[in-house]
């Protein structure tokens, strides 16, 4: 029995929608892989990342978005997740994205984060979209530059990781729906 959202966006090679408990070994399995967690907050214990998967499910139940999982239409692969989140003292309303090793250099991730991008602006209602990057993140810097962000600002991130200082990279939702229009899509 589920109350999460039944929301369903299909892009050209995923499937993205809330997640389910039959993704939770994939999500625990990038969870412990310390290339992929470098700039995530770190590998996470299989307990530990329970508590994050249940965390994403929560967001949706209780606030009707949330990260989604990214799932291949061609073989049915878990292949990580992106999308809205916004947890309590967070620096704005944020698109984020996490793809597992076999996923990177695919394009998965910027497919994913324009899909999420239309979710924010046009579902959502968001007036500003974010992405938090740690400084030495130079793969998700160039992402969110091909999205069309820019440096915005630099956040303390709130507990447990306090001690975190990163760039806040983002764009109004007005430019980013600009920005779809310019390139046709």
């Amino acid at each position: 029995m589920s109350s999460l959202p039944d929301i369903r966006i299909e892009t050209a090679r995923l499937i993205l929608r809330p997640p389910q408990l039959e993704d939770f070994g994939a999500f625990a399995d990038m969870s412990a892989d310390p290339e992929i967690m470098k700039f995530l907050g770190g590998t996470q214990a299989r307990p530990v990342a329970w508590r994050g998967f249940a965390g994403m499910a929560g967001s949706w139940a209780l606030l009707g978005f949330g990260m989604f999982s990214l799932i291949e239409k061609e073989t049915g692969r878990w292949l990580g997740r992106a999308g809205p989140i916004q947890p309590e003292g967070w620096p704005g309303t944020e698109i984020g994205w996490g793809v597992t090793r076999e996923a990177q250099g695919r394009g998965f991730a910027y497919e994913a984060a324009v899909a999420c991008m239309d979710f924010a602006a046009d579902v959502l209602g968001w007036t500003e979209i974010i992405h938090c990057i740690d400084d030495g993140n130079e793969r998700s810097g160039a992402l969110a530059k091909r999205l069309g962000s820019a440096p915005l600002r630099r956040a303390v991130m709130p507990p447990p990781y306090a001690d975190l200082e990163l760039q806040v990279w983002g764009q109004s939702a007005d430019a980013w729906r600009q920005r779809r229009a310019s390139l046709g899509a």
